[in-house]
């Protein structure tokens, strides 16, 4: 089960719950929410894992286009010393190799933003699906610490004096 299906659980449960008269609290089925937060707490660090493997693949993927430039880099210098070699056309070969390492530079700067884009926007979302879970999860508890508290008043203990006269 993943973190949005607790989520919409969660939010589900808090959809059921018997409104309060003349308060803005709720009733809930406290095993039933303790349940989802405990499978919440097995689940977001699934979620982390997740961000953690997208970086890694990230880091991988960036040093395959290092690698990628650096050889097409090795090969446009090759070239160009070749090309070089020949008397009528060594300007041309400078010109090509300058091109060849300016478009090799500017692929794997496009490839390094795109890895840089596509990390940033996954790790938005996960901070986003984070963040809503936890703000779910706060207003659970305090629903039912509100209800606790209401429970409190409505059956209040007994007072310092009631105590000492038993």
């Amino acid at each position: 089960m993943d973190i949005l299906q607790l989520i919409d659980r969660l939010e589900e449960l808090f959809n059921d719950a018997k409104a309060v008269p003349f308060t803005h609290n709720v009733v809930i089925d406290e095993d039933r929410m303790l349940e989802i937060i405990d499978q919440m707490r097995i689940v977001i660090p699934d979620e982390v894992k997740k961000a953690q493997q997208i970086l890694s693949q990230r880091d991988r993927f960036l040093a395959q286009a290092q690698e990628e430039a650096d050889r097409t880099i090795a090969l446009a210098r090759e070239k160009a010393e070749q090309m070089a070699m020949k008397d009528n056309i060594v300007l041309e070969a400078q010109r090509r190799a300058e091109q060849i390492l300016s478009q090799a530079r500017a692929d794997a700067e496009a490839t390094r933003r795109d890895a840089d884009d596509y990390i940033v926007e996954t790790l938005m979302n996960l901070q986003s699906q984070v963040e809503k879970t936890l703000n779910q999860i706060q207003n659970g508890i305090r629903a039912v610490q509100d209800e606790q508290m209401q429970k409190g008043i409505s059956t209040s203990p007994p007072s310092m004096s009631e105590k000492i006269m038993k």
